[in-house]
């Protein structure tokens, strides 16, 4: 008798007691958390310096502080990302050109020194506010995590919002420490589900929908495709034969900056020519380490904007349509990409599935309790006060 007051008998499927468990690791026991760069821009801020400042210090985002709050500890209103404001330059540089306001002269075009040059001589463009491109849902919101909140409430963030990272902060005092980023959580997920999902096939029957960029087109018109969709990345096409020969994403635009001629040449280098550019990887290298298994980076490598453990843009990382869930995540992990496109025999891109798709496999409602976890379950339980007895979860504590 003494002991049924102690236990309580709780029949769970599969899916919740892996919610149930992801629930109680920590945020503070994610590695490198506190190791990655924290920078921030202001609303009133000029977009030109926030893109300088941002690519001097190599990273790839940063949060946005609202001057009107100056004082206070919840001044963040945003976060931002590198290649959106680059993206945003370029849609309003091919507007203006379209529209024949700005109309570059041979003199211009031997003074302009790359895409910062060009925002000096257009400041309605360079000086605009980054407080003034919140209507154009260019921002990230702000939603911040503590140390103390679990793996699985920052799962349902990043499954039920848009976010490519998510601020970490100090209670205390709301200061911000650190993010974690969609690509860390998924390899968490990864560490812990890939030894218990087998075979077990998984229909991906929301994958997005894969747009094309074909290799001849130039480089402006494809990134104006990324600005325009609001999307991650595009795959490349040979024009004859749409088979696919590389991918594009929003990330690249940081080698306009990189290479200033490629700015001045912007409507003479073709996709193809670009996707087979290299970036400066001992740059990108200094930012980069490594923790535990290959593939496990830190989020100071993580953040930084030149991430040489990225796949080359002219190999892109390809699944089969029926291929399991754990060959999908493994594929994704060992080439550290944030999506993979899904192929047909004759190699063309016929879907992509992202981090998120992955991600949201593992969240309420999407996780499917068909999964089984045998033994998994029996000792990842057990670190949370439990164990398994006829197929039903015993609890030693109410969670």
């Amino acid at each position: 008798m003494a002991e049924s007051n102690q236990t309580q008998c709780i029949a769970m499927d599969s899916a919740t007691a892996l919610q149930r468990y992801l629930d109680h690791i920590p945020v503070s026991s994610i590695s490198g958390i506190k190791s990655s760069v924290v920078l921030e821009v202001k609303t009133g801020d000029f977009v030109k310096d926030a893109i300088r400042i941002m690519f001097k210090k190599n990273v790839a985002s940063a949060l946005i502080a609202d001057v009107s709050t100056d004082g206070f500890p919840d001044r963040f209103i945003g976060f931002v990302h590198l290649s959106s404001l680059l993206l945003w330059c370029i849609q309003e540089i091919r507007k203006l050109e379209n529209e024949i306001e700005c109309i570059e002269s041979e003199k211009t075009k031997e003074t302009v020194c790359g895409i910062m040059g060009f925002l000096e001589q257009n400041p309605h463009i360079g000086q605009t506010k980054v407080g003034e491109l919140g209507k154009t849902f260019l921002w990230d919101p702000y939603f911040p995590v503590g140390m103390r909140d679990t793996l699985f409430h920052v799962l349902l963030m990043f499954s039920k919002h848009r976010l490519q990272a998510v601020p970490v902060v100090e209670l205390s005092n709301s200061h911000v420490i650190g993010f974690i980023t969609q690509r860390i959580v998924y390899q968490q997920l990864n560490n812990i589900v890939v030894s218990f999902l087998g075979y077990c096939r998984f229909r991906f029957d929301n994958e997005e929908h894969v747009l094309h960029v074909y290799g001849d087109q130039n480089i402006i018109e494809a990134f104006y495709i990324l600005w325009n969709k609001q999307i991650g990345a595009v795959a490349v096409t040979d024009r004859g034969s749409k088979r696919l020969i590389g991918c594009l994403r929003n990330s690249d635009a940081y080698l306009l900056l990189e290479k200033e001629d490629l700015f001045q040449n912007r409507k003479r280098i073709t996709v193809k020519e670009f996707i087979h550019m290299e970036p400066n990887k001992e740059r990108g290298d200094a930012n980069m380490t490594v923790e535990g298994r290959q593939g496990a980076l830190t989020l100071s490598g993580e953040r930084s904007l030149i991430n040489s453990k990225l796949p080359n843009m002219h190999t892109p990382v390809t699944n089969k349509r029926d291929d399991t869930l754990k060959q999908v995540m493994k594929t994704m992990v060992e080439t550290n990409s944030s999506f993979s496109f899904l192929v047909n025999n004759l190699q063309q891109a016929m879907g992509i599935l992202t981090l998120r798709d992955m991600i949201t496999q593992f969240a309420p409602p999407c996780m499917n309790s068909a999964i089984q976890g045998g033994s998994f379950f029996e000792s990842a339980l057990e670190q949370t006060g439990c164990q398994v007895r006829n197929g039903t979860i015993i609890c030693n504590r109410t969670f």
